[in-house]
């Protein structure tokens, strides 16, 4: 079996990322009464990510601030910031933190972590893509990547909702977690 160096063909150079939030977003999708889309995103994103010699050893640790939450819709956004969700006055901070890195093909593979809202902490497996990299035109060195999963919300305390008198509830429980980035190595 190929180690996860020899597997990965196509990869940012070595280092310590710091994420570029003018080309980031950390994003999400919910289901509003079982039929339509409600997307949003975080706009206050900390962190960065390690991409090591042996990429098996890389690592990725971010904080989001849950306040600066934005589905559009300010009320909406009031009641998301609530202690029906997210309580952002009592747990400020949603957290990932990665366990590991397996590289499935040449830009692409899984990324294990623990995620933390709330201040309850998970399991969860991220699909990661290298999306490549290179120089800007300010001489920084980047490298972009996209990832995504899905969480059920109420395993991290979010169970807030309102059943239907159709059937089903207002609010998803499945919870789509986009996410693209792009850091820049720190020297």
């Amino acid at each position: 079996m190929a180690t996860a160096a020899q597997q990965l063909t196509v990869a940012p150079a070595t280092g310590t990322y710091a994420l570029d939030m003018a080309h980031s977003t950390v994003g999400f999708e919910a289901r509003h009464m079982v039929f339509t889309r409600v997307r949003g995103h975080f706009g206050e994103v900390e962190g960065g990510f390690v991409v090591a010699e042996d990429p098996d050893n890389s690592s990725v640790d971010v904080t989001i601030k849950a306040a600066s939450i934005d589905s559009g819709v300010a009320d909406r956004d009031v009641h998301l910031r609530s202690g029906d969700f997210l309580d952002v006055e009592k747990y400020p901070d949603i957290r990932f933190r990665s366990t590991g890195v397996n590289i499935a093909g040449p830009t692409n593979g899984t990324l294990s972590g623990e995620l933390t809202i709330r201040d309850i902490t998970r399991p969860v497996v991220l699909d990661v893509e290298y999306l490549g990299g290179g120089v800007d035109p300010y001489g920084r060195e980047k490298a972009a990547l996209s990832a995504s999963t899905e969480i059920d919300r109420e395993d991290w305390g979010l169970t807030w909702n309102v059943a239907l008198e159709t059937g089903g509830v207002l609010v998803s429980k499945k919870i789509k977690i986009d996410i693209e980035v792009a850091g820049v190595l720190q020297k």
